[in-house]
């Protein structure tokens, strides 16, 4: 197929904060449009006459995949594609590719340090220290919240893929026992426990699996409950998978030493979010960032610029059924 093409990045600002390369994405077609935001009823106009639509979170539904018959091709700068209409698209003949595992590094460390920050109570010493506390110290040192070692310990991971794998290697350099939790919905294995039996044996779990019916409010106040009350949880995969509420109770009754993520439900946060509440203790909330080093936004580039030459070369790959 040739490469005659003209592309339309609907919601580029998402990925690119003037500090990446396109220039390789660029030469993939004869026209590179690029729109920082698209609104719902912006989207079918500007990808009239378009061969090929760039979306990272923009919703390319059925109703503009039939006003927007030139389309051949979704390349989403992105892992999920629930944005992405794939009936219609089938219907209609469209192919649509995702972006996989770019951004194992960047979550994979934000995971780490999430746990490093609740083991080690940083934002609490933080907040102490700009009170002016360890001006006000009798000793040398604040040691006024007490600090857990990584060390001994033993990690929960839910979804044990590229990223989950990563998580687990970076823990056992700390000296972490790592096991693995059985997801519903998935053929039972030998080496995957049962969520109600891993759950009990944990210091920390870290969730690294998809969101859907089976994996929907996961953890909920019934698993909470099963955790150790000084038990971290950390969640750098989607909202939904914590039940919200739940896990606000369970941390204003002391139950858990520690949470922290950084998806909510609703994204951003407009309507606001129960997690917001001030009067949650040893909650900390990353706004969605655990992805977004700048290597990681390049390997995005990298991933689409090579879906765009594979599908135009005839051999489309990272194909979305």
């Amino acid at each position: 197929m040739s490469n005659t093409s003209r592309a339309v990045f609907l919601d580029h600002s998402s990925l690119d904060l003037g500090d990446l390369d396109l220039t390789p994405l660029a030469q993939c077609f004869d026209h590179l449009e690029l729109h920082g935001h698209t609104a719902p009823e912006q989207v079918a106009e500007r990808l009239q006459g378009a061969q090929v639509a760039i979306s990272n979170k923009v919703t390319i539904d059925a109703k503009t995949f039939a006003a927007c018959p030139d389309l051949k091709l979704v390349l989403v700068t992105a892992t999920g594609t629930n944005n992405i209409d794939l009936a219609a698209a089938r219907e209609h003949g469209v192919t649509v590719c995702n972006c996989q595992g770019y951004g194992t590094p960047s979550v994979a460390q934000h995971t780490l340090m999430l746990l490093l920050a609740l083991a080690t109570r940083l934002p609490d010493y933080q907040q102490a220290i700009r009170g002016g506390a360890w001006e006000k110290a009798q000793q040398f040192c604040l040691l006024d919240f007490p600090i857990v070692e990584l060390e001994g310990k033993t990690l929960g991971l839910l979804g044990h893929g590229e990223l989950g794998s990563a998580v687990g290697r970076l823990a056992e350099a700390f000296g972490m026992r790592v096991l693995l939790g059985q997801l519903p919905g998935r053929p039972p294995r030998a080496d995957r426990i049962p969520l109600d039996e891993l759950l009990p044996q944990v210091d920390a779990l870290t969730l690294h699996c998809p969101l859907n019916a089976d994996t929907l409010n996961l953890i909920g106040e019934r698993e909470l409950n099963l955790m150790k009350p000084t038990a971290f949880l950390i969640n750098t995969a989607r909202g939904g998978l914590v039940n919200e509420a739940a896990l606000a109770d369970a941390l204003r009754r002391g139950h858990l030493g520690g949470a922290a993520t950084d998806v909510l439900t609703q994204e951003p946060p407009r309507d606001g979010n129960l997690l917001l509440a001030g009067d949650i203790p040893r909650l900390i909330i990353t706004p969605h960032s655990a992805w977004g080093s700048r290597e990681a936004r390049q390997r995005i580039v990298t991933q689409v610029q090579e879906n765009a030459q594979a599908f135009f070369g005839g051999a489309p790959r990272r194909v979305v059924s």
